[in-house]
């Protein structure tokens, strides 16, 4: 049975209530529901949210070595994080970085993305959608 580790930081414990004509009108909870029970034959699903990098980063670290892979939205910290990106860049699972909203559609401080060179592979603008094409992917490798 293969792992999946989904990473999601800053803000993202509120969607569903934050923004819903950006994020969406259901709770990442909604969904990780959907996900375990779409997922359950292929992979074993783990989740962790924090609005704290020191944490992302540590989870990035705990689990890079012994997961299949990681989704990773580090939400805001994309544009900021040195450190996070150099997290990705240092482990063995391949991670794919995801975005809710179309980052390139947004504030022109939001078109950056630190993480985009770190990740195997990237997902921007599709919302929910985006975490299960990423598991899938994993689940293909």
């Amino acid at each position: 049975m293969k792992k999946t580790g989904i990473i999601n930081g800053p803000n993202l414990n509120l969607t569903g209530k934050r923004e819903p004509e950006i994020y969406g009108k259901n709770s990442f909870d909604e969904l990780l529901i959907e996900l375990k029970s779409r997922f359950e034959l292929q992979t074993e699903i783990f989740y962790f949210q924090t609005n704290i990098e020191g944490e992302l980063i540590n989870k990035i670290q705990e689990w890079g070595f012994y997961f299949d892979g990681i989704v990773l939205n580090a939400g805001a910290y994309s544009h900021t994080s040195i450190a996070i990106a150099d997290a990705v860049k240092s482990i063995k699972s391949p991670v794919i970085g995801v975005h809710l909203s179309n980052i390139y559609n947004r504030e022109n401080e939001r078109h950056t993305d630190l993480l985009l060179g770190a990740c195997k592979g990237n997902i921007s603008g599709l919302g929910f959608a985006g975490y299960k094409l990423a598991i899938e992917y994993i689940i293909s490798l």
